[in-house]
């Protein structure tokens, strides 16, 4: 739709708006006095009522997703409690000429209770939701809107476009293909062999001698005796030799190292680990003093 026909759409619906204010100015007003309004409140109330709706439907083509639900509820609310309140009015002729009393406008009590309860709270809803939708709607940041995609034929206008604009200069010129020239190689003609003649003999060719080893001499400066051995390499068995002895405990000094080690600890840390690593010893002796030490506590 163009600028025109949106604008027409818009002053139709501000005019429809308005007549329908009208109407319902006198019934909203004589309401107004029955609950016990004076006569400036009674003028403004159709404004709280009418004004309210006309504020939630500029909301609702404002805003979007639950923001816009929740103004559309807004605006059913208020219009079904402008009908009923309508409604009451042409089924009470009394409140034309204002000659009811206060609070009354219907005789069955819970249905007078429910009508002032309503009319009586429209002005304070209107003051929450009101609030309410103002501040959603400046509130409201309106989605970007994504660039259309490019169709083909966009693509083939702007790239001829593109290329009228290019000078000739700028254009590459097409270089011709090289020539490729096929050349024939030349073959040498067979040779004819007489297998009847005899081969000539092949030359002897002389014997390679077999290498020799050449001992390597000992570097100058250095002297090795006659009968010393010669150096070691840093890899290989440790010889016995020189290995540093390991004096090998007796059971009675591995008791003695494990009860000074044990002294002091309860029964539940005496444990052959423990015993292992004070003494440096192996797990099976460590077990086995734990077991002799434990079974000394108990019998002493």
């Amino acid at each position: 739709m163009n600028r025109t026909g949106r604008i027409a759409l818009v002053l139709a619906l501000v005019a429809v708006v308005g007549m329908a204010f009208r109407v319902s100015w006198n019934a909203l007003r004589d309401i107004a006095n029955a609950v016990g309004a004076d006569q400036t409140a009674a003028t403004l109330y159709p404004f709280v009522v009418d004004g309210l709706m006309a504020l939630a439907l500029v909301a609702t083509l404002v805003l979007a997703g639950r923001d816009r639900t929740f103004a559309l509820r807004v605006l059913g609310t208020y219009t079904a409690a402008s009908l009923v309140l309508n409604y009451v009015h042409g089924l009470v002729p009394a409140l034309h000429g204002r000659a009811v009393d206060w609070g009354r406008l219907a005789d069955w009590d819970p249905a007078n209770w429910a009508l002032v309860l309503l009319a009586t709270s429209l002005p304070v809803g209107s003051i929450y939701f009101g609030s309410d939708l103002v501040a959603k709607v400046l509130h409201h940041r309106p989605a970007p809107t994504p660039d259309p995609i490019p169709t083909a034929d966009a693509n083939a206008e702007e790239s001829t476009e593109t290329i009228r604009k290019r000078s000739m200069a700028d254009l590459g010129e097409s270089t011709p293909a090289p020539a490729v020239t096929l050349s024939r190689l030349a073959v040498p003609e067979p040779v004819a062999v007489d297998l009847g003649k005899s081969i000539l003999p092949l030359k002897p060719m002389p014997a390679i001698p077999a290498p020799t080893r050449t001992p390597i001499a000992a570097p100058v400066g250095r002297s090795v005796a006659a009968g010393s051995t010669p150096p070691r390499g840093v890899t290989g068995r440790v010889p016995d030799a020189a290995r540093s002895p390991r004096p090998r405990r007796t059971a009675d000094q591995l008791l003695a190292e494990a009860r000074s080690a044990a002294a002091g600890l309860p029964d539940a840390k005496v444990t052959a680990e423990g015993i292992r690593r004070a003494i440096h010893t192996s797990p099976a002796n460590a077990r086995k003093l734990r077991d002799a030490l434990l079974a000394e506590r108990a019998a002493t």
